[in-house]
């Protein structure tokens, strides 16, 4: 099997036409600020890609969505990671949405509409976790009034709705407790921020928001943050996933140049490339055989931080031996490289989860820093 086939494949089969479609843009365009790369995931049915097909979704499993991450990687990296995002937030709404037939309605409507859902829990705070609510919810005549900022790490230009974590008043008037809201982005008193990007600052200004769609702690028996943290794997996999497709278009046009590099060079490319993505394969498998446990969490944050490590050297190896290509390639290339580097950039970084993966180890509960 030629190299990135069988991910180009899983496309093909749960997205048809989108490979086609992204293969038919230069790259430099799906990267620039108009880029269509959205809209071509939205035709294709994108949206609904993790979505049950009980719920008018593809019914991707997690080793399908990982290959599919892949494979739109190699084409489009920033489309890879914004939608990454997306699938995130599906599978938390999921998770913590209780089954009364709202999940339902809410879950089906976006694959069917082909909606877009971002994700906003964290804003970066000094001594702030990433999954502590950045956002506060207050009482209003007519139900939950949302403010303050996140920022959503995709798809900020392009949502639909924005799944946030607030903190919201107890219930029984004691306190606050951490809650999870659904906001369409359409909704007065939202408003994104910045010079087009898509992973901009999202300002909530007073937004109400209807109650069934804000969940709260004590709906969950308390268990808001362990189905986060659980559920947190899937975006651990699909970034990971991200980053190794736009690593693979440097290890693919090593690979076309043919006769030009010695078997010697190429060979050791493919080996640590793939042998990162086999690993990346396990987690999946973890997660389509029994779901996103804190073990399977664990699994992925060491996956993820070993294939930063392996990327960090077949990149730079790639970037040498294409080091002869004309000037627009050279762009390419150049470009390429710099996104495979942006795993690193992307909660919880290695060093913020070195005490919290060294207490796991010796039998404590596993945190997000």
């Amino acid at each position: 099997m030629r190299f990135l086939e069988r991910e180009r494949a899983t496309v093909a089969r749960l997205l048809p036409g989108l490979d086609e479609s992204l293969r038919a843009v230069s790259l430099m365009e799906l990267e620039g600020p108009s880029a269509p790369g959205i809209e071509l995931f939205r035709d294709s049915g994108g949206p609904g890609l993790v979505v049950p097909t009980a719920y008018q979704g593809r019914g991707a499993t997690a080793l399908d969505a990982l290959r599919v991450q892949r494979a739109l990687g190699s084409r489009a990296p920033s489309l890879a990671v914004a939608t990454t995002v997306h699938h995130f937030s599906m599978a938390t709404m999921a998770a913590l949405i209780p089954d009364d037939g709202m999940q339902a309605m809410l879950i089906e409507g976006v694959a069917s509409d082909n909606r877009l859902v971002a994700f906003g829990f964290a804003e970066d705070r000094s001594g702030s976790g990433v999954l502590s609510p950045s956002m506060t919810a207050t009482e209003g005549d007519d139900g939950p009034r949302i403010s303050g900022t996140t920022r959503t790490r995709g798809l900020a230009q392009s949502m639909d709705l924005l799944l946030a974590g607030v903190m919201a008043p107890r219930g029984d008037g004691t306190g606050e407790e951490p809650a999870l809201a659904l906001v369409p982005a359409e909704s007065e008193g939202v408003s994104v921020g910045g010079a087009g990007t898509e992973s901009e600052q999202v300002t909530l200004d007073d937004v109400e928001v209807p109650p069934e769609l804000l969940v709260r702690t004590s709906a969950l028996n308390g268990q808001l943050d362990a189905l986060l943290t659980a559920g947190f794997a899937w975006y651990q996999l699909l970034m990971t996933g991200s980053y190794l497709g736009a690593a693979g278009a440097l290890v693919e046009r090593v690979l076309l140049l043919d006769n030009q590099v010695p078997e010697s060079e190429q060979v050791p490319l493919l080996v640590e490339i793939e042998g990162a993505m086999s690993a990346a394969e396990g987690v999946a498998r973890r997660i389509d055989d029994g779901g996103p446990d804190e073990s399977t969490l664990a699994d992925s944050l060491y996956v993820r931080y070993c294939v930063q490590d392996a990327l960090s050297r077949v990149v730079p190896r790639a970037v040498e031996l294409l080091g002869h290509l004309d000037s627009t390639a050279s762009d390419e290339v150049g470009h390429l490289a710099a996104c495979a580097n942006g795993l690193a950039l992307h909660p919880p970084a290695r060093f913020r989860m070195t005490g919290p993966l060294a207490a796991y180890l010796v039998a404590g509960p596993l945190t997000i820093a």
